[in-house]
């Protein structure tokens, strides 16, 4: 959250050791912008009462506009291992990095609805709102067998809740477990970049207007799909204009390894950012050597597509003040031919930004393939997919590649002609990443229609040590991935171009710089 000129970021962590634990707290770290942190010493919450004994989970939080007042709205773990909601608020508000915090003496103020939802998964409370009738509400995450829901409540005062009178069950969808970490929020449909405050007795009438997307972290799969649809708030209402079919035509955030993602509006920008958590592909003896396991994805500003039917996401602009001047690399109007690769020298490829665009050839020439058939994650796994012969791609980055390129990590593209007109199929492949046999190894894709009119396709990647981030097409499709080399590692690690398709592209433009390192301090 944002609070009187001060970033907040809480998250789970185990004081007792570097993987998950039995007693988990909420670690608090703030920043002036969202890149470099204090890291503070002092849990905001941990185990204290019967209500959250066996641990302080996932949550949100909510500022009541009245008076400003923050307030922390969280899951525990109950003397009987139920989950339960409960609320929290700041000890001192006048502290601006709010270092203590104290339980609502009526905790818990939720239960689990029983036979509703299982007592054991109930959990990861949104961020609250406000709608036209003076009501709060919130949504929770739940299971019923493997029946995901997410439950909506009312409350007149923000501490007794209820219920919804009108549409309890928000949301419910079968077959994906739990319905983790939902996020529930409007955008604006003008495609601007702008965000839009959750409080929605301020836009309750302006369905023409904006739309609103229900994010929810599907368990089974671990994945973040959304949708987008309208909100009828005197109804409790959302009407979704897409579904989840378990399919790859289903939206989602990443397609990578990126979940129990959450979202906020920042006051001071105007905009909303998008957090996302990333796990270890590693072993856990690896993350207990090193002493941390997971990790946050740069924040993204997340905003709704002119057209109105997926989101898009970028990078927080202040990741650029750590662009490396003194080492940046640019390359224009470089053509690629059939089987070329170029190395993209004077940067630290171990901890860079690259920003490529690449010129298309013709589309009419492109290869069949029935998307509606075809999943894209299979299409992707055929054994070195990257280094097939295409006709309009393979064609991308070698990133955190040595040498002699027996390690590296291939992002691309391939486009295809379709029965519906022309696709894109954006790739991660994983399978020569490492010499490492103990890691996990595997592909990640998608596809996305295109314009037959295209003439160029934009890809931009963040690499930072054992994390890549890709941003495909501006944003339109994302790809998030943990990488473990041996040997492309520090200044070890290059970074490559290559084109594997029988047709020419062109690097219209590249743009690559060394990152200098976000500043962290405990306190």
């Amino acid at each position: 959250m944002y609070y009187k000129g001060v970033y907040h970021l809480f998250y789970q962590y185990n004081p007792d050791g570097a993987t998950f634990g039995k007693k988990m707290v909420w670690g608090h770290s703030v920043s002036y912008d969202l890149i470099n942190w204090i890291h503070l010493n002092h849990p905001s919450l941990q185990p204290s009462h019967h209500y959250d004994i066996h641990g302080c989970f996932s949550g949100s939080t909510t500022i009541i506009p009245s008076n400003n007042q923050p307030f922390i709205f969280y899951t525990g773990f109950d003397e009987t291992k139920h989950q339960v909601q409960n609320l929290a608020m700041p000890k001192n508000p006048q502290d601006p990095f709010l270092r203590e915090w104290i339980k609502h003496p009526q905790n818990p103020i939720i239960t689990a609805p029983i036979g509703l939802v299982e007592q054991e998964n109930f959990r990861d409370p949104t961020t609250a709102w406000k709608g036209s009738d003076g009501k709060w509400r919130v949504i929770v995450g739940a299971r019923n067998g493997d029946i995901g829901k997410a439950i909506l409540y009312h409350s007149d005062d923000f501490v007794n809740w209820k219920l919804s009178p009108n549409n309890h069950e928000f949301y419910v969808i079968d077959g994906i477990g739990m319905c983790e970490c939902p996020d529930f929020f409007p955008v604006l449909i003008d495609g601007t970049k702008h965000g839009v405050d959750l409080d929605y007795s301020s836009v309750q009438d302006s369905n023409d207007v904006i739309r609103h997307v229900l994010k929810i972290s599907y368990q089974n799969k671990q994945q973040e799909y959304y949708l987008v649809g309208k909100y009828v708030c005197d109804e409790d209402k959302f009407v979704a204009e897409n579904k989840i079919t378990g399919t790859s035509l289903d939206l989602k955030l990443d397609h990578g390894e990126f979940y129990a993602s959450k979202s906020f509006f920042d006051y001071a920008k105007k905009r909303r950012v998008l957090w996302g958590w990333v796990k270890e592909l590693d072993t856990e003896q690896d993350d207990i050597l090193k002493g941390w396991a997971g990790l946050q994805a740069i924040p993204r500003q997340v905003w709704l597509h002119e057209n109105g039917k997926w989101l898009m996401q970028w990078p927080i602009e202040k990741l650029e003040t750590l662009r490396d001047s003194d080492n940046q690399v640019s390359i224009f109007a470089h053509k690629l031919v059939f089987g070329s690769t170029l190395q993209v020298s004077g940067i630290t490829a171990s901890q860079a930004d690259v920003e490529v665009v690449f010129e298309l050839p013709e589309l009419e020439s492109a290869e069949w393939l029935d998307s509606k058939e075809v999943d894209p994650q299979i299409v992707c796994s055929d054994k070195e997919y990257a280094s097939r012969s295409g006709i309009i791609g393979p064609f991308g980055l070698l990133a955190l590649a040595s040498k002699d390129l027996t390690e590296q990590t291939a992002i691309f593209f391939t486009i295809f002609r379709t029965p519906n007109g022309f696709s894109c199929l954006m790739c991660t492949d994983l399978t020569r990443s490492s010499l490492r046999q103990d890691v996990h190894k595997t592909t990640y894709a998608t596809i996305f229609a295109i314009d037959s009119n295209l003439k160029a396709i934009s890809l931009r990647t963040l690499i930072d040590g054992s994390i890549i981030e890709s941003f495909g097409e501006k944003g339109r499709v994302c790809i998030t991935n943990r990488v473990y080399p041996l040997l492309a590692t520090e200044k070890d690690a290059h970074l490559y171009v290559f084109n594997n398709g029988k047709q020419n592209v062109c690097i219209s433009k590249l743009n690559a710089w060394s990152m200098k390192r976000a500043k962290f301090v405990q306190q």
